[in-house]
């Protein structure tokens, strides 16, 4: 799964009648599915743990926003699995849209940057671990009921792991699929993660090995950010990928992390690396045609083909060369057939965006931007595809074309912590691509520090980032008497909002005050 924390990934509104196009927000909590309970304040969390303590139950917390592709595959492919809906008994649900009035807040209580998140809880309030939302939605199952069962914190599990105590199998299922990528350092600090991973897979060999596999992929692949690697795991790398059973179970490293693993085991062009990108082309086409994958995931594997497929090519190049004219056939093809068969608006969210992204990739830009308008009038989150055809205009050296649909992209999103960030991305855009033009450049930072005045959250989590983005860029921007005196008044804006703050807010204010406090030289 790609996590959208800005990046993500990975926002959305956790609506859960999954049937329909149009259903109703999270906070509806309609239909026959899962009884989700809606939290935008600490009031409401309070509640919900009291209520669980109450009746034994443990919570299953989600955090998530409309627009956000992997969150809307969830909700195509978990969320209504007639076993997570019964299964959705025996814990309390809670759901957090992260354009709640609360909802920056309480992802600072929380610990939650990229969506989706999902958090297990003991009936006590204690986090039991993170579920892997990356993985599809029958492994995200088995963590789940794996959790259920023990209902001991995976962070006194590592504990023992490190220090040499045995574990069971389920114990080291559980950290083999904890959900890493949304750990936020609350396990381990970032920085000790690659090698902990890789002592805990050396650890885990002949408990499971499944888990000792996956362990040691993401000790070698994102989480290492394709260092070179031991060149003796090579072998076993291929061993994996020639294994049909084992490349499923390993599906989402292998599509997520394949460019990361390629560099990491053969860090040089050559008959090694030609091998082992042999081995891997043929893995992800066995998961690319496995109809008991989520189209998304099948989409997934398609497009770590292409990006292997221009591995050596520069990490921009908006052309890149030595992409086989078959490969780009399909990805043509079954881009096309998505886009014609898929009509639950959930996973259209999900699915449209990959396969723009992937044709992208390819270099197939005309394609890409035909498909995303193409989307547009059905899309209940249609910024974030006008937000993509920005990025594409950019990429391709569009300038304009992509101001205009980033600035169409701020104009039209929804939801106080989503427009912030739509807004700043908008204005890091005018910096990038047209940093003279001070009036619009103003103009944008403008609106954005009202639409902070008017969220009581804004200075949090996401929101906080967002705006600290474009004070970041602001501090270093006077360079001429023009843009000294958009400065001067933008400060003033801010000084303004900042004085209205709820004094009892210490971190809002502290953080509000920050923001354009200095000016880099």
């Amino acid at each position: 799964m790609k996590l959208y924390p800005a990046f993500s990934s990975l926002a959305l509104a956790l609506a859960l009648a999954l049937t329909a196009l149009t259903s109703p927000p999270l906070h509806a909590s309609t239909g026959p599915g899962v009884a989700w309970q809606a939290a935008a304040a600490d009031a409401d969390i309070d509640r919900y743990f009291v209520q669980a303590k109450a009746e034994k139950k443990p919570v299953l917390l989600y955090w998530g926003a409309k627009w956000c592709p992997p969150c809307n595959q969830l909700k195509a492919t978990l969320f209504n699995r007639a076993d997570f809906i019964e299964q959705s008994k025996a814990f309390v649900a809670v759901g957090i849209d992260g354009d709640g009035p609360g909802a920056q807040k309480l992802g600072a209580r929380f610990k939650v940057r990229g969506y989706p998140t999902l958090i297990l809880f003991s009936p006590a309030g204690n986090e039991i671990t993170r579920l892997p939302g990356e993985a599809d939605a029958a492994q995200v199952m088995k963590v789940l009921q794996l959790g259920l069962s023990s209902g001991r914190p995976v962070k006194a599990v590592l504990a023992d792991a490190r220090a040499g105590k045995k574990l069971n199998a389920n114990e080291w299922r559980l950290l083999g699929f904890y959900g890493w990528e949304t750990d936020e350092q609350q396990l381990l600090p970032a920085t000790e993660r690659a090698a902990t991973l890789a002592q805990l897979a050396k650890a885990s060999e002949g408990a499971d090995a499944d888990t000792a596999t996956r362990l040691w992929l993401k000790s070698v692949g994102s989480m290492a950010e394709g260092k070179p690697a031991d060149p003796a795991g090579l072998p076993r790398l291929r061993a994996v990928l020639t294994d049909a059973a084992q490349a499923h179970a390993q599906m989402d490293v292998l599509t997520n992390e394949a460019p990361d693993l390629v560099k990491a085991l053969t860090p040089q062009p050559g008959d090694a690396r030609t091998a082992l990108l042999a081995d891997f082309d043929a893995a992800l086409k066995r998961l690319n045609a496995d109809t008991s994958l989520s189209r998304a995931d099948r989409l997934n594997a398609l497009q770590a083909r292409i990006d292997l497929a221009r591995i050596d090519a520069p990490k921009d190049d908006p052309q890149p060369k030595g992409i086989p004219a078959a490969l780009l056939a399909e990805a043509r093809e079954q881009a096309g057939r998505a886009n014609r068969e898929v009509t639950d608006g959930y996973e259209r969210q999900a699915v449209v965006t990959e396969a723009a992204h992937l044709l992208g990739r390819a270099g197939l830009w005309k394609e890409s931007d035909d498909l995303l308008k193409s989307a547009l009038a059905r899309s209940h989150s249609p910024y974030y595809l006008m937000s993509q055809l920005g990025g594409n205009a950019r990429k391709q050296g569009k300038k304009q074309d992509a101001l205009r649909w980033y600035e169409e992209a701020f104009n039209k999103s929804e939801g106080p912590a989503t427009r912030l960030q739509w807004g700043s991305n908008y204005v890091a855009a005018l910096f990038e691509l047209s940093p003279e033009d001070t009036p619009r450049i103003e103009k944008a930072a403008a609106q954005l520090f009202a639409e902070a005045e008017k969220d009581p959250g804004a200075f949090y989590e996401r929101s906080e980032r967002s705006l600290k983005k474009v004070a970041s860029l602001l501090a270093g921007w006077s360079q001429s008497p023009a843009q000294t005196a958009a400065y001067t008044r933008l400060k003033t804006q801010l000084d303004g909002v900042c004085g209205k703050l709820d004094p009892s807010d210490a971190k809002a204010k502290s953080a509000c005050d920050g923001l354009l406090k200095t000016k880099k030289a």
